[in-house]
C-alpha cells in the first residue's frame, strides 16, 4: 500500500537513514542526509522540525517519543483514525490503525496515530443529534488538518468508517496537499432474525412502521432490532458510508477493493499490507 500511495522507495530511505558514525559526523550529515527516493526528499515537511539546530526543543520532544538519531532522518506519516467506541462503524478502527502502523514502520517511515471525531448518522436519525452530523465532517477535516500541518507530518492515512467520515477525511487530503491515501473501514455484514431472514439497518428503521400498522408483532419487531446489526462495520447498504467510500476509491484516493473489502473480512486487515 505504502510503496503505491507515496511512491516511496524503503531501500533507499533505509540506506539515507543508516549514515552514522560519531555524534560529529551525525551532526554534520543531519542538513544532508534526508531521507530520499531518487531524487524526491521523503522527509520534505518533517525536516523543518527534524534537522534544525534551531529547533532543538522540537528534537528534544520527539525523542521522547521514542525516535533514535537514526529516526530523525525518516519521513514521518500521520495516521487518522475515526475511532470511538459508541457506534459499529467506528469501533473497530483502533485495531485497524495498528495493522497500518505496522505497514508504515516496515516501509521504514515513522508512524505517528492520533484520532478525530465522529457522528453516527444511524443512531442520531430521528432526533436533534442530526443537527450535529454534518458539522462533524467540518471538524475531522479540521482535525486533520490541523495534526498534520501543526506536527508537520510528511503523508497521511486515514481511516474513516462512518457517513460524514469519508469527505470529512478527504477534504483534509485536500488542505494539506500531501502524499495522503484512505483506508475504509468496511461494511458490516448482514443480520439474520431468529426466522433465518436477512436484515440490516434498514430493517431496524421500518420496523416501528410495521409494528404500528399491526404488520409485525412486538416478538418480531425485536428480533428484528436486536439481529440487524452483527457485529463492526458501516450499515450495510449502498447508503452513506458505503457510497462515499465507494465514489472516494473511483476518484483514486484508495487503494482498489478499499471500499467492497467488509469490516470483519480478514482482506480488510490484509489491505494495508498490500502492495502493487
Amino acid at each position: 500500500m505504502l510503496s503505491r500511495s507515496f511512491g516511496m522507495r524503503s531501500s533507499a530511505l533505509r540506506a539515507a537513514s543508516k549514515v552514522r558514525s560519531t555524534p560529529s559526523s551525525y551532526a554534520r550529515t543531519l542538513s544532508t542526509t534526508a531521507s530520499r527516493a531518487g531524487d524526491e526528499t521523503l522527509n520534505k515537511f518533517s525536516s523543518k522540525i527534524t534537522q534544525p539546530k534551531s529547533q532543538g526543543a522540537s528534537q528534544a520532544m520527539l525523542y521522547a517519543t521514542g525516535l533514535s538519531e537514526d529516526d530523525m532522518n525518516k519521513a514521518q506519516v500521520g495516521i487518522s483514525s475515526v475511532w470511538y467506541e459508541g457506534n459499529p462503524c467506528n469501533m473497530h478502527l483502533m485495531d485497524l490503525s495498528a495493522v497500518v502502523r505496522a505497514s508504515v514502520a516496515k516501509a521504514g517511515l515513522i508512524p505517528y496515530r492520533f484520532n478525530t471525531i465522529g457522528v453516527s448518522d444511524g443512531m442520531s436519525m430521528g432526533t436533534k443529534g442530526m443537527r450535529y452530523s454534518l458539522q462533524s465532517r467540518e471538524i475531522i477535516a479540521d482535525s486533520i488538518e490541523t495534526v498534520m500541518n501543526g506536527q508537520w507530518y510528511d503523508g497521511n492515512i486515514s481511516l474513516p468508517g462512518c457517513d460524514k467520515n469519508m469527505p470529512g477525511v478527504a477534504i483534509a487530503m485536500g488542505r494539506v496537499n500531501r502524499p495522503s491515501i484512505m483506508v475504509y473501514g468496511g461494511t458490516i455484514k448482514p443480520g439474520c432474525t431468529k426466522k433465518g431472514e436477512n436484515v440490516d439497518i434498514v430493517s431496524a428503521f421500518q420496523a416501528y412502521g410495521q409494528y404500528i400498522t399491526g404488520e409485525i408483532t412486538e416478538e418480531e419487531r425485536f428480533d428484528i432490532i436486536r439481529h440487524a446489526c452483527p457485529g463492526s462495520g458501516a450499515c450495510g447498504g449502498m447508503y452513506t458510508a458505503n457510497t462515499m467510500a465507494t465514489a472516494i476509491e473511483t476518484l483514486g484516493l484508495t487503494l482498489p477493493g478499499s471500499s467492497s473489502s467488509p469490516a470483519e473480512d480478514p482482506a480488510k486487515k490484509a489491505e494495508p499490507l498490500r502492495t502493487p
